[in-house]
C-alpha cells in the first residue's frame, strides 16, 4: 500500500478507494502532492508552479529566488524558516534559540501500525491490514528530529497521522507547539464544517465558506468540551449527504486541542489539528521522544453520509476495544431524572420492580449513592456507600436488582473532590490548581490532580473496593466541570506540561480499570457530551450524548454526533414531559423514536406512568430489542437534516445484506397547508422487491431510492414522528 518512487521522489500511499502523495523537493523539503480518490500510477511528481513572488524567502540560496517555502503546499509547516503560515510546531532551544530548519533525512515503510506508548490509538489485528510510513526530519545544527508517522489501512478511505519529536542534543529542548498533523490545498473552493454547541446543545453542525485569514477552533477547558469537537472538514460547496468530496479531520485525544485553517494570500488552505498550545510547554530532555496524539484523516467522494459511514466503521472496527464492540447494549433505566438526590431503597426497589415487567435490562444507580451525598455541595472523593441512604449497602441493591432479572450499573465521578470531604480534609493539596492562587470552584467541586501517581493510585484503590465487594455490570463515568487555574501544588511538576500529563495520567487509570474489568460496559460521559471524543471512545465503547433528553433538541444533538461517532456509541433515553430541561412537553411515541435511534434507555419514573403508558413503554422496548442489532451496528444514513430549519429530521438505518431497514421521520413543527415531503431512502438493492410497514404496500428498491416515498402526509401537530420498517421479500 505505499511505495517510494526513488527516481520522482515521490510517496505513494495507495488502497483501493485513496491515495495520498508526499514528494522530496530540492532534496530536503516535504511537500504535500495529493490526498483523494485512488490515483492509479506512482510516478507523479507535483507540477505545482514554483515561481518568483514578492518578499519571499530563499532558502536555497540566492540564485533561486523562485522557489520559496511560503509559495510551497507542504507537509508538515516549519518555524521561522521563510513560510509565513501557521506552523506546526514551536521548540525553544537550551541557548534561547527558536529558529530550526527540519530537512528530509530518510525513511521507513513497515507493516502493521505500531504502538503510540501512554495514547488511546487505532489499531490492526494483524499486520496485513495496515502500512505504516515514518519519514525522518532532521534538524542538523541543534541535533532534533521529527518523525512524520503516516498509517494505511487496507479497507479504509483513511490515513492516521501523529508526530513524535526526538531530542539528540545534550540539552533539554522545549516545545510550544506540537502539532499531530498539517496539510495544505492548492486551493480555498471549500465550505468549513465544525461541531460546535454548549452544555445540552452539543455538536451543532455548523457549515460557512472558507474565508481568508485563520479559522481556528479550540479548547482551552482543560478537556475536549461541550463547545467544539476535535473535529473539521473541508467540503466542496455543492457537497450535500449523499454526494461530492469530503475530507475529515479527527484528534484522538481527551485534552486541550487546537484546529487551524488558513487561506493565504495565494489562497492555499492549509489543516492543522492537534494539541492546543495554549496551556502546554513539554521539557523533552536529551534522548528522549514526544508523541504527540494521533489523527484520523477521512476522504469521501460520496458526501458526508459518506464520510460518516468510514468514520463508524473505522472506529467501531480499529479503535473501539472493549469486548461489547460488536454486543447489542442493553436497555437501561436510569434513576436520575426519577429521583435525582432524593431517594432511598424502598424508592429504587419500586423503579427495579416497574423496569423488570417493562423489560429494561440494566438498572443504574446514579449520583448519591455515596458519603453523605444529598446534594452536590459534598462527598466527591469520598467512594464509600451512604449507609443512611442504602443500609443494606450497593452489595444489597446490587443483589436485587440482580434477582429481579436485570443488571446493576453504577454511576461515579472519580476526577472531582469536594471541599467537604474526607479526603480534601487529609489531602487538600491534591486539587489541581495554580501555585500560590486560589482555585475557584464549579459545581462545588474542584479537579483532583490526576498527573500526579498518588492522586491516582488514590481513586484506583477506592474504586478497587467497590468493585470487589459489589457485583457491577455497568459503570458510568462522569466529568462535571471545566478546569481553571491550571497548575499543581506537586512543585516537582512544570504547569506548562500539568494538563497533557493529566490526560496521560486518566488514560493510565481508565486503562487498569477497563483492562481488571473486561465485563463491565463502561459508558463515559461529561455533563453529557462534553468528553464525547475518540480518546475516551477507545476505552469506553458508549458515551452519554448530551444531558438534555428533550426528543426535538435530540435530534440536533444525535444528528450532528453521527458526523463522527458510531450509534453503537451513542446514548439515547426517553425522559419525563415537561421535559426537565426546556419544559416541553412531547408524546410518548416521539420521545421512543428519538431514543430508539441510539442505545435505548429511560429516565424517568416508570411508577408514576399511567397504565396506558407503561404498555407503550414495554412495546418500544420488545420492538427495540428485534431490532437493535440493526440499529447499532447498520449502516446509519441521514436524509433530511434538522438543522436546514425546515422543522423535519430523517435517518435510517440498514443491515449489511440490505434486506432490513429502518426509515425515522420527525416533524418539530406543523405547517398550514404544507408541501409534501418525498423521501429518498439509500442503500438498497435496486431489483429487490421490499415491504413497507405504514402501508403493507410492496415496491423495488430502485422506487424507494429514486423516486421516494411519501410517508408524513397524515402527520398533524407539533413533535410528530413516524417509523417504517422496510423488509426484503421474494
Amino acid at each position: 500500500m505505499i511505495h517510494f518512487n526513488e527516481k520522482n521522489r515521490v510517496f505513494n500511499l495507495s488502497n483501493a478507494d485513496i491515495s495520498y502523495q508526499i514528494s522530496i523537493e530540492e532534496q530536503r523539503f516535504l511537500a504535500h502532492r495529493y490526498f483523494g480518490k485512488k490515483l492509479r500510477g506512482d510516478t507523479f511528481r507535483g507540477d505545482y508552479p514554483i515561481i518568483g513572488r514578492a518578499f519571499g524567502t530563499n532558502p536555497i540560496d540566492a540564485e533561486q529566488r523562485a522557489f520559496s517555502l511560503n509559495h510551497q503546499l507542504l507537509e508538515y509547516s516549519g518555524n521561522d524558516n521563510g513560510d509565513f503560515r501557521e506552523s506546526s510546531y514551536q521548540i525553544n532551544f537550551s541557548d534561547g534559540s527558536y529558529v530550526s530548519q527540519f530537512n528530509y533525512k530518510g525513511h521507513e515503510i513497515i507493516d502493521g501500525k505500531p504502538d503510540l506508548d501512554g495514547l488511546p490509538q487505532s489499531f490492526t489485528e494483524t499486520d496485513e491490514q495496515a502500512q505504516t510510513l515514518k519519514i525522518t526530519l532532521e534538524d542538523a545544527a541543534n541535533k532534533v528530529q521529527i518523525i512524520l508517522n503516516y498509517t494505511i489501512f487496507s479497507d479504509y478511505g483513511v490515513i492516521v497521522r501523529s508526530t513524535e519529536f526526538v531530542n539528540l542534543n545534550s540539552e533539554s529542548i522545549f516545545l510550544d507547539k506540537a502539532l499531530s498533523m498539517s496539510m495544505d490545498f492548492s486551493h480555498s473552493k471549500f465550505d468549513l464544517i465544525q461541531l460546535s454547541g454548549s452544555w445540552a446543545r452539543e455538536r451543532e453542525l455548523i457549515r460557512h465558506k472558507l474565508n481568508r485569514g485563520v479559522t481556528k477552533a479550540d479548547s482551552k477547558r482543560g478537556t475536549t468540551s461541550h463547545n467544539y469537537q476535535p473535529f473539521v472538514a473541508l467540503v466542496d460547496p455543492d457537497t450535500t449527504e449523499h454526494t461530492g468530496e469530503v475530507f475529515g479531520v479527527h484528534l484522538v485525544y481527551t485534552g486541550e486541542f487546537v484546529s487551524n485553517i488558513e487561506v493565504d494570500e495565494y489562497n492555499q488552505t492549509r489543516v492543522q489539528m492537534g494539541i492546543n498550545p495554549e496551556h502546554f510547554n513539554w521539557e523533552v530532555k536529551s534522548g528522549e521522544v514526544f508523541q504527540t496524539p494521533e489523527t484520523v484523516m477521512v476522504y469521501s467522494a460520496d458526501g458526508l453520509n459518506g464520510m460518516s459511514q468510514e468514520y463508524h466503521r473505522f472506529y467501531q472496527n480499529q479503535l473501539i476495544r472493549s469486548k461489547y464492540k460488536k454486543e447489542e447494549r442493553p436497555v437501561l433505566i436510569n434513576n436520575w431524572e426519577a429521583t435525582y438526590f432524593d431517594f432511598n431503597e424502598e424508592k429504587l426497589h419500586a423503579l427495579i420492580d416497574e423496569a423488570a415487567l417493562s423489560g429494561v435490562e440494566l438498572f443504574v444507580l446514579d449520583d448519591g449513592w455515596f458519603g453523605k451525598r444529598d446534594d452536590d455541595t459534598t462527598s466527591l472523593g469520598d467512594w464509600k456507600e451512604y449507609k443512611e441512604k442504602l443500609p443494606n449497602g450497593l452489595k444489597g441493591l446490587s443483589d436485587y436488582t440482580h434477582n429481579k432479572g436485570l443488571k446493576f450499573g453504577l454511576w461515579f465521578e472519580p476526577e472531582m473532590i469536594s471541599e467537604d470531604s474526607d479526603l480534601y480534609r487529609e489531602h487538600p493539596d491534591w486539587i489541581l490548581g495554580a501555585k500560590n492562587r486560589q482555585s475557584s470552584v464549579s459545581r462545588n467541586q474542584y479537579v483532583l490532580d490526576f498527573s500526579r501517581s498518588e492522586v491516582r493510585e488514590n481513586v484506583l484503590n477506592q474504586m478497587r473496593t467497590v468493585l470487589s465487594d459489589v457485583p457491577i455490570d455497568y459503570i458510568k463515568w462522569d466529568f462535571n466541570r471545566n478546569m481553571s487555574e491550571i497548575g499543581s501544588r506537586n512543585a516537582s511538576v512544570r504547569d506548562g506540561e500539568i494538563l497533557h500529563r493529566y490526560i496521560l495520567g486518566l488514560y493510565e487509570v481508565l486503562e487498569t480499570l477497563t483492562t481488571e474489568h473486561p465485563d463491565i460496559l463502561w459508558e463515559s460521559c461529561s455533563g453529557g457530551g462534553g468528553r464525547y471524543d475518540p480518546g475516551m471512545l477507545y476505552y469506553m465503547p458508549q458515551t452519554w450524548t448530551s444531558d438534555n433528553t428533550d426528543a426535538a433538541s435530540r435530534l440536533d444533538i444525535q444528528y450532528g454526533t453521527s458526523l463522527v461517532m458510531p450509534i453503537s456509541s451513542m446514548g439515547a433515553h426517553v425522559s419525563a414531559t415537561p421535559n426537565h430541561q426546556v419544559g416541553r412537553s412531547i408524546s410518548m411515541e416521539m420521545r421512543g423514536h428519538a431514543a430508539m435511534a441510539g442505545n435505548l434507555g429511560y429516565e424517568l419514573d416508570l411508577t408514576e406512568l399511567s397504565s396506558d403508558e407503561k404498555f407503550e413503554v414495554k412495546d418500544q422496548i420488545e420492538w427495540y430489542k428485534k431490532h437493535r442489532k440493526l440499529i447499532q451496528y447498520g449502516r446509519f444514513s441521514r436524509l433530511i437534516s434538522p438543522f436546514d430549519k425546515n422543522h423535519k429530521a430523517a435517518w435510517m438505518f440498514t443491515n449489511e445484506e440490505q434486506t432490513q431497514a429502518v426509515l425515522f421521520f420527525y416533524q418539530t413543527m406543523a405547517r398550514a397547508n404544507d408541501s409534501f415531503d418525498q423521501i429518498r431512502v439509500v442503500g438498497l438493492k435496486p431489483d429487490q422487491k421490499y415491504l413497507l410497514s405504514h402501508n403493507g404496500e410492496t415496491y423495488y428498491g430502485d422506487e424507494l431510492m429514486y423516486r421516494g416515498i411519501y410517508i408524513n402526509h397524515d402527520l398533524h401537530g407539533d413533535y410528530q414522528s413516524k417509523m417504517v420498517e422496510i423488509t426484503a421479500v421474494d
